[in-house]
């Protein structure tokens, strides 16, 4: 394994009072950034990651410790240093005023540009290949103003590509994007850790993505010490769940997602495969029963099978006296849940 770009030792992170001792956030963090992976911070909501972020970052001062960047420790080098090893793209909104989605790339080439801020040919270059690594090519002459979260995002990251760092931190960078583009989003920042050979750390609450693309999991529990593995590790040992434990939500290691904590409904059978299998156990866990695969003598079992000429699924429901057929999923649950209420008659 190659050395570290960026690495901590015995970290102290948190906030210098003036009158009372410092509020230390987190301490005895020691990591390492390795080129060409994507490492995710995770942690519930006050654990410190921002404070983790604006510290590697240079924006914050560390408590103890230090952080060393190529071997140098971050504090000895200049701003006009830094920002040619590292990148930071933060959540807050910038105001671009009339300018288009190049012209704000462009300034990502501020650290290599002399005092007049006039682009080379190089410079050209770089700035056209920033964008078109996060497939905002078609984006370039749009006023940044008149583009969507997710498209600026895309420019926010070509911005920070185009730097030509080490290094990008992404403070929440799926933050307030729907599905569809955190998905996208999330695959940029993997391909370009990849093909840049560069280290990518980012601060999400988007546990699921982060666990099925993440080379590593930085994981920050309350008023615990930081934790690395892999997201398959994490989960194994328990860290995962411990670090995300509350009253009323389970994380299910089985499916990697969390999930409600609901008074059980009572057991039942399911037999069959495929989609239409998966998502009746969905249907059935949501409303609280504990679903067991193939026959197991539980009072209801559920068969899945295959439908009518125009090849709709149906549902057979055999109890105890009877057997039903139902074309519909959302049929079935309900006349499984009248059929376990207390208040229906024998």
């Amino acid at each position: 394994m190659s050395a570290p770009i960026l690495h901590t030792e015995n970290l102290a992170i948190g906030y210098p009072m003036r009158k009372e001792p410092p509020v230390v956030v987190a301490e005895a963090i020691t990591v390492g950034l390795q080129p060409g992976e994507l490492v995710c911070l995770l942690g519930p909501n006050g654990a410190g990651k921002s404070t983790l972020m604006r510290t590697l970052a240079g924006m914050q001062a560390p408590l103890n410790g230090r952080i060393l960047l190529n071997q140098q420790d971050l504090n000895t080098l200049t701003a006009r240093e830094l920002a040619r090893h590292l990148s930071v793209v933060l959540t807050e909104p910038i105001n671009a005023g009339m300018l288009t989605a190049w012209d704000l790339v462009s300034l990502g080439r501020h650290p290599y540009t002399n005092w007049a801020g006039k682009l080379t040919a190089v410079d050209e270059t770089a700035v056209n290949q920033a964008i078109a690594a996060v497939g905002a090519t078609s984006l370039a002459q749009r006023h940044v103003h008149t583009l969507s979260d997710g498209e600026r995002q895309k420019i926010m990251i070509a911005r920070a590509l185009a730097q030509e760092p080490g290094i990008m931190l992404l403070d929440e960078p799926t933050a307030f994007l729907d599905l569809p583009r955190r998905v996208e989003i999330m695959h940029i920042l993997r391909q370009l850790a990849r093909e840049a050979q560069c280290a990518v750390l980012l601060s999400t609450h988007d546990l699921d993505l982060a666990l099925r693309n993440a080379d590593k999991i930085w994981l920050m529990p309350k008023d615990g010490r930081l934790q690395v593995g892999t997201p398959e590790e994490l989960v194994l040992n328990g860290s995962f769940e411990a670090a995300f434990r509350a009253d009323g939500v389970q994380f299910d290691p089985h499916t990697g997602s969390f999930k409600m904590a609901v008074k059980s409904a009572g057991q039942i059978d399911l037999v069959g495969d495929g989609l239409s299998a998966l998502w009746t156990r969905r249907a059935l866990e949501r409303v609280g029963y504990a679903v067991h695969e193939g026959v197991n003598g539980s009072a209801m079992r559920i068969q899945v099978v295959a439908g009518d000429g125009n090849g709709r699924i149906q549902w057979q429901l055999v109890k105890p006296q009877q057997t039903i057929t139902h074309r519909s999923l959302a049929d079935l649950v309900e006349d499984i849940q009248q059929t376990s209420s207390p208040h229906t008659s024998a």
